[in-house]
């Protein structure tokens, strides 16, 4: 006859584990010890808990008592939820079967699977919420479970679930303050750290250790076209730091061009997803989260492989968790691109006083000076004419030649009168010095600009004009500016020859100091050149 009551010894025995359960505070070793009581108390041979997943639809953890690790190994994957096992995921009560391949819902063992029959399945429930199943096969002495072993598991299983939610709830907390003491010190990083290296580097190992993946990097773009992993933490971080990457053909740049996060659990299936890259780090699924600057996407942060998971797959938290880095990642790029630029203002204006000196120095003082001379070689008019002559023409060729200079280092006319006549003045005397002609429409400018930028511009026309004689063999030039919703636009254009603006190197401010000048004003330049239809440079500044 079918006992119906749990005796005495089972029910101490029960109360002693109940007590033992909810002071072990680590889920792992609560799960283990909640399937060793269970069979303890029902006299199973075989014990297992199976954890369901957020989402309610599998099992996420597998935790077995009775198998030894060869068994284990020897089987394979653990199950995930399907068979009898997925029963009491989608009906959350309990099943007491007395051979587990007659019910119509089985879906056999895997090879090397040891046999079971008799099986009793119990919901590990608190207030609705399903944490579970408790599940138990093969009764000593081969008989069924009985009702009394239902009531039992019932009660352990919700002791059970009490324990598991401390537990959870201790991890969680634990979890959270390790993440807090990880943001403390990066933003502290972010206040006293001057080098963005080691600061992304420490962003990178931080991310990694809380996310629990194989491998976390940190990409910035470094052309219009690729993507440079400037800091990485992990397997094979090493390898990958500095690698350059294809924005184009590559997830990470496609996430820089949308600027939202992704979470993909299977790369194989993912068409954006380099296959040469994907396969170097050997990933399995990713997560990728931009560095947004005001909504501006500036980098990506992609991590590989988490680590605690059966199927390496990243939750939602953890995206949520590495956008609050990358966060703090823009903040620090944005940082060291401002001290940067700042530097950088301060050299360019430096240079610019430096130019003022002298060309003041220059037209005051040397040319004064040459101008002196002029006057004294009048004394020496009567004696050897020829000689006298050859001497002044030296004088005033050396005159002219130091007047120019004093223009092209910093023309006065800038100063006093603004970049429209300083302009007109420096296309004048390009025109009489190569025969160039220069077309010059600045109609649109009727007012004094800032200086900085009348001092960009006019340093960006100079330096264009001087490639053209160098570089372009062109016969004409056109300079064309226009003020449009207070920004100023220029346009520089030749007829000559073109070039790669992706090989010139250039000398002198060259592209680069050209972008560098722009760039200090929130502006933008394109260069646009063939080698039939020459070149353009267009140039867009706030003002």
């Amino acid at each position: 006859m079918e006992t119906t009551t749990p005796s005495e010894p089972r029910l101490r025995a029960l109360l002693e584990a109940g007590i033992a359960l909810a002071s072990d505070l680590s889920l792992d070793s609560l799960l283990q010890r909640l399937t060793e009581v269970a069979a303890e108390l029902t006299g199973a041979r075989y014990a297992a808990l199976g954890v369901i997943s957020p989402a309610g639809s599998r099992l996420e953890r597998f935790v077995t008592h009775g198998l030894d690790d060869d068994t284990r190994f020897s089987i394979g994957d653990p199950p995930h939820g399907r068979g009898i096992l997925g029963a009491l995921i989608t009906d959350a009560k309990p099943l007491r079967l007395h051979a587990i391949g007659d019910d119509p819902r089985s879906v056999g063992f895997p090879p090397n699977h040891p046999p079971m029959h008799t099986f009793l399945g119990v919901p590990v429930v608190l207030r609705g919420t399903a944490y579970g199943n408790l599940y138990l096969t093969e009764k000593e002495g081969g008989g069924d479970f009985t009702e009394a072993d239902e009531e039992l598991v019932g009660l352990l299983a919700a002791q059970a679930a009490v324990a598991i939610e401390n537990a959870r709830l201790y991890e969680s907390a634990t979890r959270w303050s390790q993440q807090l003491e990880s943001l403390i010190e990066v933003t502290s990083a972010l206040a006293s750290e001057t080098d963005l290296d080691r600061l992304l580097d420490l962003v990178a190992r931080r991310l990694q250790e809380l996310l629990e993946a194989r491998l976390v990097a940190l990409a910035l773009p470094a052309s219009p076209d690729e993507l440079r992993i400037v800091a990485a933490a992990g397997d094979g971080a090493g390898e990958i730091v500095g690698t350059m990457v294809s924005r184009r053909d590559s997830k990470a740049g496609r996430i820089l061009e949308r600027g939202n996060s992704e979470r993909v659990d299977s790369l194989l299936d993912d068409r954006e997803a380099n296959v040469d890259f994907t396969r170097r780090v050997q990933a399995r699924t990713g997560l990728w989260v931009p560095l947004l600057l005001q909504g501006r996407p500036i980098g990506v942060i992609t991590a590989y492989d988490k680590l605690g998971a059966p199927d390496a797959r990243f939750s939602d938290d953890d995206v949520r968790l590495a956008e609050t880095f990358a966060a703090r990642a823009a903040v620090g790029v944005e940082l060291s691109e401002r001290v940067q630029r700042d530097a950088l203002r301060r050299i360019v204006a430096a240079q610019e006083l430096e130019r003022r000196r002298l060309a003041r120095e220059l037209h005051d003082e040397t040319g004064q000076a040459l101008t002196s001379i002029l006057l004294g070689l009048k004394q020496l008019e009567g004696a050897e004419p020829a000689s006298v002559e050859a001497l002044r023409e030296l004088v005033v060729a050396t005159l002219q030649d130091v007047r120019r200079l004093a223009v092209e280092l910093r023309p006065k006319v800038l100063d006093d009168f603004g970049l429209v006549p300083a302009l007109e003045r420096l296309a004048q005397s390009f025109a009489e010095q190569t025969g160039i002609a220069v077309d010059l429409e600045a109609g649109a400018i009727t007012e004094r600009l800032p200086a900085e930028v009348e001092t960009a511009i006019y340093r960006i026309v100079q330096e264009a004009l001087t490639n053209v004689v160098k570089h372009a063999h062109a016969h004409r030039v056109s300079v064309f500016l226009t003020r449009n919703n207070r920004r100023i636009k220029a346009l520089i254009e030749d007829d000559g020859q073109g070039f790669s603006p992706e090989a010139a190197t250039g000398d002198g401010i060259g592209l680069i100091g050209m972008r560098e000048r722009i760039e200090l004003l929130d502006g933008t330049l394109t260069v646009e050149s063939t080698s039939t239809s020459g070149t353009a440079i267009a140039v867009e500044v706030p003002a």
